[in-house]
């Protein structure tokens, strides 16, 4: 009988091949030029120095050649180091972290909902199953005046929630990082649905005394996603201001935008949003560059705006009955998952390794030229970085970019642990999810951390960056009372 040849999928290690390839691509260039180098060593060895001094001494040489030389090289080196990005550096931050008095289990909250929504039991039945597959813990928090029966979101509740979450994420920072309050040269507030007048950038630049001519900007209506818009508004500031220190603020204020109506679309929110905050410097000084905790490498921003659904599909209005509430789209998943394709087509030619960015171009080509129903390659972004925060909008969003990127459940265990311990906290979620990392001491040095946030508009936004020292673990990190009991399980269905 003829030999029965071996299994070629079962006698090698597919995943070995694919670590091969990887290498040889990514590698290529110091792959090919060694052999030059040391084809060129062995040459000038079998010279010797005889042949050597006679071939410089053949060499003609005169002043004024060295000198307009040394002059082109000294002017090309200058404009080279002028034009050069400063590198901005990311100090510290600091998360807010609430009271246990603010705490909302799940009794509670149904409790509530039953009494304020007495007259709608359907409204009642809707928020416990959409709660119930929400991913959201017994310890989330919701501000004092959400509390009350029914709630009392007054503009002095709402000023007072402002308070106490910026002033004390701010307190937080400046104690972490020794900064004092008149270094500050640019300040930016992003919050989406409050917006009063004075702003929160005044009410800040109040209550710390900050400098007359300190830059300050104050962002609002733009979503989940306002944290890495501010971030790179920050950066650029940091390009035309040397030696500056700037804070990003990060929040959103619950009290003024608590639905009270029964519209199941603006219900949602209810049921997912939480009070949180967060505290970022930011500084392109060198001197800070030692103690800096990131390097911020690339910000990458995506709008859909212009696409009439995509404008929609978060959008703040009216009920029936003339009560305000943001109204989420059914087709606010499917949106999302193309501004997020926009985004990483964007941004995969910046992070991605040459063996990812080499097969997603030649299944491009196939599907051009050879076969469009080939199925696309999706690239491995896990080759790109080695942390993962995806902004906690809810299990769906976590669910679908697991997915869509072909992470792992540690991969998005930050994503899902802050859902679970803080709600969805808006645009500060990420700076949670970064702790809880930090926390369980997995920040080594030269990893590399993408944050990836939604918001309404519709927008995605990517930062990336670059960890500069292996963190510890601290004592003043949001997580530092209840991180032994993370990750948990989480159920489907936590019934109620």
């Amino acid at each position: 009988m003829p030999q029965i040849l071996p299994d070629f999928s079962n006698s090698v290690k597919l995943k070995y091949v694919k670590l091969g390839y990887q290498y040889l691509v990514n590698h290529i260039l110091y792959l090919l030029l060694v052999p030059i180098m040391v084809a060129i060593l062995i040459e000038v060895l079998r010279l010797g120095p005889y042949e050597i001094l006679n071939l410089w001494k053949s060499l003609h040489f005169d002043l004024v050649q060295i000198l307009c030389s040394s002059f082109l090289i000294i002017f090309i080196a200058t404009v080279y180091f002028m034009s050069k990005p400063r590198h901005v550096y990311l100090v510290d931050y600091a998360c807010y972290k609430p009271p246990v008095t603010c705490r909302v289990p799940f009794a509670t909250f149904m409790e509530h909902s039953r009494l304020i929504l007495k007259n709608n039991p359907k409204s009642v039945e809707f928020q416990m199953r959409i709660l119930e597959r929400s991913g959201l813990g017994e310890e989330t928090c919701l501000p004092p005046a959400i509390h009350y029966i029914p709630p009392t979101p007054t503009m002095e509740a709402a000023r007072g929630e402002a308070e106490l979450v910026i002033f004390s994420a701010m307190d937080s920072l400046l104690q972490k990082t020794g900064l004092k309050p008149k270094d500050i040269d640019i300040l930016i507030v992003n919050c989406s649905l409050f917006s009063p007048t004075p702003s929160l950038s005044a009410m800040l630049i109040n209550q710390y005394k900050l400098r007359s001519n300190i830059k300050s900007f104050n962002l609002s209506g733009m979503g989940c996603s306002a944290g890495l818009i501010s971030i790179d508004l920050a950066r650029d500031l940091l390009q035309v201001h040397p030696n500056s220190n700037a804070v990003v603020v990060s929040t959103e204020i619950i009290t003024p935008n608590y639905y009270q109506g029964n519209e199941r679309a603006m219900l949602l929110p209810n049921c997912l949003f939480r009070m949180g905050g967060a505290a970022i410097l930011l500084s392109n000084r060198r001197r800070n560059r030692s103690r800096a905790k990131y390097r911020l490498v690339h910000v990458v921003r995506t709008h859909k705006g212009a696409d009439d659904k995509a404008y929609r599909c978060v959008f703040e209005e009216e009920d029936k009955e003339g009560k305000v509430g943001i109204s989420l789209s059914k087709d606010l998943m499917a949106i999302a998952g193309e501004a997020l394709k926009s985004n990483i087509t964007t941004i995969g030619p910046l992070v991605l390794p040459a063996s990812e960015q080499l097969l997603f171009l030649m299944t491009l080509i196939g599907r051009k030229i050879f076969n469009p129903k080939w199925k696309p390659y999706i690239p491995d972004f896990k080759q790109a970085f080695e942390h993962f925060c995806i902004h906690a909008g809810g299990r769906a969003v976590i669910d679908e970019l697991q997915k869509n990127l072909q992470l792992s459940a540690e991969h998005v265990e930050a994503s899902r642990m802050t859902l679970h311990r803080f709600g969805n906290t808006s645009s500060s979620s990420l700076w949670y999810e970064m702790s809880y990392i930090e926390e369980k001491g997995r920040m080594k040095k030269g990893d590399r951390v993408w944050q990836i946030a939604f918001g309404s508009g519709f927008k995605c936004n990517s930062a990336v960056w670059k960890c500069n020292k292996t963190i510890k673990t601290t004592t003043d990190n949001p997580w530092s009372d209840c991180i032994d009991r993370y990750p948990v399980h989480i159920p489907e269905i936590v019934k109620l």
